[in-house]
């Protein structure tokens, strides 16, 4: 439906209330979450280990989550307001940004409190995902009483745009051609005599939806550029010479932001894995086909049994080179996936624009 042009001097009378009642972080800051924290991101600072040890800046919101069990003490400010935009059209939600703010550092001991308000509400703008308001929240963060930071989720409520169809073919690349309904021979009831009473194909009425695109960037745009070569590209620290996987603006040894590639063997060897389980998804469920030509591969991800979707291996695979990379391990069953298996990389097509790299495990490899 269209979406309903709501006053804007309803919608301010959001701003200044709170999302939720005064709340206090369900642990201290502490050393172990420190600790975890670095790990997980491959932070080394020295800042955060020792004696005088603080926490990552960037850890500020993870003080104020509730965990499993949430938060109970909700506002109802926010749903009523998310539930006025519904009413009127605006019906799909997209995170957009968010900022922080570090007043001052926390350190092991201290106890965070906070409380969070729908800081603005934007008049209705136009966007390519369709018209919406943009819906700011503010949560002012306290360590013992003294402020410590700021942290600002920006969101937009919007009425989906229409979209055209998609075809074939841009428009630049059939500009000039005959269209395909001129090049079809005339219908007609007669087949020819050969093929008469042969059964004749028919048009797939629900074409295979594609998988969900991955999201190219300035600083992730030449991998994907690689991989489009059949070329898997680590960068490669001109300062410090340090490899890192995946791609980042500059590197963690030693800051630089100059970089080059190298790139990989492609062997490897799995280091951890899961399986994956999922309800039936449409873009996995039916087997795709290695970049070679080769045809379907039965354990590739999202191979098929008729027509549902199989359970499938996802790994993290150390390559050669010692960075590691989460992909699909393919050429096994999911069951016979094992740590320490050696694996090679190949380039799966997954539709006619997309290719990925998955990891084969390499012949005698299977446990």
């Amino acid at each position: 439906m269209n979406p309903v042009r709501l006053a804007y001097e309803q919608l301010k009378t959001y701003e200044g209330r709170p999302t939720s009642a005064p709340g206090v972080g369900k642990d201290l800051v502490n050393e172990p979450m420190i600790r975890h924290w670095c790990e997980a991101v491959g932070d080394t600072n020295p800042a955060y280990q020792g004696p005088d040890a603080v926490a990552p800046p960037t850890m500020l919101q993870a003080w104020t989550m509730g965990g499993l069990s949430g938060h109970a003490d909700r506002s109802g400010a926010y749903d009523e307001l998310s539930g006025l935009l519904d009413s009127a059209g605006y019906t799909s939600i997209v995170a957009t940004d968010c900022e922080q703010e570090y007043l001052r550092p926390l350190r092991p001991g201290d106890r965070i409190t906070f409380d969070s308000v729908i800081e603005s509400v934007s008049e209705c703008k136009t966007t390519k995902l369709g018209v919406g308001h943009f819906i700011t929240t503010r949560m002012d963060i306290r360590a013992d009483g003294e402020p410590a930071g700021t942290h600002r989720f920006r969101v937009l409520k919007y009425a989906p745009a229409a979209r055209l169809p998609k075809t074939d073919e841009r428009p630049s690349e059939t500009a000039g051609r005959p269209s395909k309904t001129a090049e079809r021979p005339p219908e007609t009831d007669e087949r020819p005599p050969e093929t008469a009473d042969q059964p004749q194909p028919q048009p797939s009425q629900h074409p295979r939806p594609r998988r969900p695109r991955p999201v190219i960037n300035r600083d992730n745009a030449g991998f994907w550029e690689g991989v489009r070569g059949h070329r898997l590209l680590i960068q490669r620290c001109t300062g410090c010479r340090t490899l890192r996987f995946p791609w980042l603006p500059g590197c963690n040894t030693c800051g630089s932001p100059e970089w080059d590639t190298v790139e990989a063997s492609g062997a490897g060897t799995v280091f951890s894995y899961v399986v994956m389980h999922h309800p039936p998804f449409p873009a996995f469920t039916v087997a795709d086909t290695p970049a070679d030509g080769a045809g379907p591969d039965a354990t590739a991800p999202g191979a098929a049994d008729s027509g549902t979707a199989s359970p499938y291996a996802v790994g993290l695979i150390e390559l050669a080179e010692g960075v590691r990379m989460v992909s699909n391990i393919v050429g096994v069953p999911y069951d016979k996936v094992r740590i320490g298996m050696p694996v090679r990389l190949e380039f799966l097509c997954a539709d006619e624009e997309l290719e990925l790299p998955v990891f084969r495990v390499a012949e005698g490899g299977e446990g």
